[in-house]
């Protein structure tokens, strides 16, 4: 995108504004032109994509200015310690600094890679969710660089990974696997370290940063982990409506997953998909999935949804398909509890990960014993 404009402009939509953060490599110019979009989307300069538009597809990576953080892989990246040493609660801060500013990507990504396909029937609200998530995100990461620069060092004093991102990608294809592993799995992860991390702070001199993340941060992060829940629902109530008999649309499956506040806006994004079929948005202008729909034929999305009787259900075959690494306690679990994650979305995967330790650690013994290798093997196949 050299040389094109990105700056955002009353009359640009939505996703063509996500398209222009997402193309900015500056991260002070990303939360500048964030903070612009947000004010032209709340005031109406700014406006929901209109079917038929076309868009460019979203940069597979985000621009970064190569100057400013050296990406290593994540062994490579520093440890950060525990907060005993000037040094380190420098490195948590950098850290948690350029977290916030894959966030932003993160959030403006989902609406520029997703929000063109009406496949998934979104209403107003999403955008609404996600670009409020952006706006935070940035908010943080200002807020962040700025204690990282009152301890005396700068973002890119040291190196970070890009793993956030790398998980990213590998959901590029599916807005309910984005949704699962990103918006769900990671903010509750973030969710379960905070505390820990606040404490580290304060236990070793530092009230600033610990009341940043107490009293502004967590809460907010909080929200984040919520909306990822909540079009997950939405998601699936959609996928469940579809293909019903006449006189049970999927409008009022989907009217289930959202807030009774959003219905109006609901009701107008789907007047105006049904205005304008489907078929009028562009190739550039959504994932494959949306592309070649027949009608009466369910997306790939939606017949996996439907595979599964509840969400939480099918969340857990999204985390299995699309997450790595695992889920193991302790879990803030009032934190997650506020945002509508309770235990029945996350220990089933816990339990996933303690198994496959029981049966590592019993074929072992086994091994160790002289059993047969195959006995071993049965004991893996089972976790």
């Amino acid at each position: 995108m050299a040389g094109a404009n990105l700056e955002p402009v009353e009359g640009d939509d939505i996703v063509a504004a996500a398209f222009k953060v997402l193309c900015t490599a500056d991260p002070h110019e990303k939360a500048r032109r964030t903070n612009a979009i947000v004010e032209m989307w709340q005031d109406g300069r700014i406006g929901l994509p209109q079917a038929g538009a076309a868009h460019p597809p979203p940069p597979d990576r985000p621009a970064r200015e190569s100057t400013k953080v050296k990406l290593v892989p994540a062994d490579k990246a520093p440890k950060r310690g525990k907060g005993g040493s000037l040094a380190s609660r420098q490195a948590m801060l950098h850290a948690l600094v350029h977290i916030e500013n894959a966030a932003v990507d993160l959030a403006w990504d989902i609406i520029a890679r997703f929000g063109l396909d009406p496949t998934y029937q979104l209403p107003r609200e999403f955008y609404d969710d996600f670009v409020t998530v952006a706006e935070d995100e940035c908010r943080h990461f200002l807020l962040l660089e700025q204690r990282l620069q009152a301890v005396g060092s700068h973002y890119g004093a040291l190196t970070a990974h890009d793993g956030l991102w790398e998980s990213a990608a590998e959901t590029a294809h599916s807005l309910p696997a984005r949704l699962a592993v990103e918006h769900c799995t990671h903010e509750a992860r973030g969710l379960d370290v905070l505390p820990q991390t606040i404490h580290r702070f304060r236990s070793n001199g530092d009230g600033e940063s610990a009341d940043l993340l107490q009293n502004v941060i967590y809460k907010e992060e909080v929200s984040h982990c919520a909306a990822g829940v909540r079009w997950l629902k939405h998601l699936h109530a959609l996928a469940r409506g579809m293909g019903q008999a006449a006189g049970a649309p999927a409008a009022e499956a989907e009217s289930r997953a959202i807030d009774p506040a959003g219905q109006q806006a609901q009701q107008a994004q789907q007047a105006q998909q049904e205005a304008a079929p489907a078929a009028a948005v562009p190739a550039a202008s959504g994932p494959p999935a949306a592309i070649g729909q027949q009608e009466g034929q369910l997306p790939a999305w939606a017949e996996e949804a439907r595979r599964h009787a509840t969400v939480e259900e099918w969340f857990h075959a999204l985390v299995r398909a699309h997450f790595w690494g695992p889920l193991k306690p302790p879990f803030n679990e009032e934190a997650r509890a506020a945002a509508g994650f309770g235990p029945e979305w996350y220990l089933p995967l816990s339990a996933d990960v303690m198994d496959a330790a029981e049966a590592a650690k019993a074929a072992a013994k086994t091994a160790a014993g002289g059993a047969p290798v195959a006995d071993a093997a049965a004991a893996n196949a089972t976790a």
